[in-house]
């Protein structure tokens, strides 16, 4: 009979079923600790080990006291998801699982060689990896919310600074700002008239009940993001995408029809509904661009060499007043063309988080200059498009500082502030839960005291 789950109001309550059972000898599966009811497996802790020496993550001291700490903070996360009934999105950890198996098989060769180095069909592969992601999931939902009333001060940041001893300081490396003009190149009629087409002719073998959508999306959809689902994104509320495309998938109510074609700026979609959950919904979609010519990306350079002689030889406008008028990317154009860093949403750039192309143009350039025209990637659509760019401000590395660097800083006072009210979480979930750590697995230096209770110490 299960005697115990995880604790309520501080009693400490006997052994779990689990580990009992467990104990027994002759038992081919060991034991190595027991949080609440469940059990951690010596088998599990190999095979993460395993993993995290595939995937060249460190293990900052023994794995064998490192991993099994790991997995029981894991279930005491767990444990609060439970109770806070915390819902993650399947599709989206889905698309993380083929993710990973992709990465797999494209780093060794075969999903048969992927299978022969794990010991492990890909299924059960699935299987694992589905768990462990969903787990991640959960587990940040649970800390995001433990944290989400953290707020700092300018005051409280500069004492933590004035506080951080040398040796704590980062080291910021070169940044760079950008302001940019993008020219989306001209697409024939003919061209926009051929995607269509395509689209029409995928809605119609829907409809007709003779194809699947999520196998043309598999086929055919041109989004990297979700053809690997059958076109399946997940739920979303209206926020999360492009207003046109939401005005028609929210509209949708028939799941087994298809919508009429939607342009956004990502380029052309037909849209299914899968389900509608209050003010969210998922759906899939097949999504294609128009292709662009090398004639079209010429003359799109030419303009774009054009405007800049105009503004740096005849001064006839200035780059921010062209920006509102010419450039394609409404982000920046509404921005006075200021590239925004999404890792922290501020205006600086390490060179290694641009876009190659711009970091490569940037590299040789004073401030204030302004480069020749150049074909790049669209982040968004990945077709190719010409752009220009104009260095704004060159930050040379430095040692941290409040003047420069007040963002970088607010964010590790955040940080610190985060991981003490964790810790303290941790601490009292911990004290108020039923651990027990086998003999062996127990000479340890733990990140996190309490782990060995008193009785477990005779």
């Amino acid at each position: 009979m299960k005697l115990s789950k995880l604790l309520v109001g501080g009693a400490v309550i006997a052994m779990s079923a689990a580990y009992a059972v467990a104990a027994v000898d002759n038992v081919a599966e060991e034991v190595a600790w027991v949080v609440g009811d469940t059990p951690i497996w010596k088998s599990e802790i190999e095979e993460t080990y395993q993993s995290m020496l595939y995937e060249k993550t460190p293990v900052n001291g023994d794995p064998y006291c490192v991993i099994p700490e790991m997995m029981a903070v894991e279930k005491l996360y767990l444990h609060q998801a439970e109770l806070d009934t915390v819902e993650i999105s399947e599709s989206m950890v889905m698309q993380q699982v083929e993710s990973q198996i992709n990465y797999l098989v494209s780093q060794l060769g075969s999903r048969e060689k992927v299978e022969q180095y794990f010991n492990k069909s890909l299924p059960a592969l699935r299987t694992q990896y589905h768990d462990m992601i969903a787990n991640r999931q959960k587990m940040q939902t649970v800390q995001a919310s433990l944290t989400k009333n953290i707020s700092v001060t300018p005051t409280e940041v500069r004492r933590y600074f004035d506080r951080l001893p040398e040796d704590s300081i980062p080291y910021v490396p070169l940044q760079v700002e950008v302001q940019i003009i993008t020219a989306a190149p001209a697409i024939p009629r003919e061209e926009i008239d051929n995607v269509k087409a395509r689209l029409r002719d995928y809605a119609d073998r829907v409809n007709r009940g003779e194809s699947d959508f999520s196998t043309l999306a598999i086929l055919y959809s041109q989004d990297p993001g979700s053809a690997g689902r059958g076109g399946e994104l997940g739920f979303m509320g209206r926020g999360q995408l492009v207003p046109e495309f939401a005005a028609v998938a929210f509209n949708l109510n028939d799941p087994k029809k298809v919508s009429k074609i939607v342009e956004s700026e990502y380029g052309f979609h037909i849209i299914q509904l899968i389900e509608k959950r209050g003010d969210r919904v998922n759906c899939r979609h097949i999504l294609l661009h128009p292709r662009v010519s090398d004639a079209d990306l010429t003359d799109a350079v030419h303009r774009l060499d054009s405007l800049r002689t105009d503004i740096v030889d005849n001064k006839r406008f200035t780059f921010e007043e062209v920006v509102g008028y010419v450039s394609s990317d409404k982000d920046t154009r509404n921005n006075k063309g200021i590239m925004v860093n999404e890792a922290d949403r501020t205006s600086r750039f390490e060179m290694s988080q641009l876009p190659q192309e711009v970091a490569k143009m940037v590299n040789g350039m004073e401030v204030g200059e302004i480069s020749e025209a150049f074909i790049m990637k669209n982040p968004k659509t990945t077709q190719d498009q010409v752009a220009i760019v104009k260095l704004t401000n060159r930050i040379p590395g430095h040692r941290a500082n409040l003047s420069d660097d007040y963002q970088l800083v607010k964010g590790m006072y955040e940080q610190a502030k985060s991981r003490e009210v964790l810790d303290k979480w941790l601490a009292d979930k911990i004290k108020n839960t039923y651990v027990r750590i086998e003999p062996g697995w127990r000479d340890c230096e733990f990140n996190h005291k309490g782990w060995i209770k008193t009785d477990d110490r005779k």
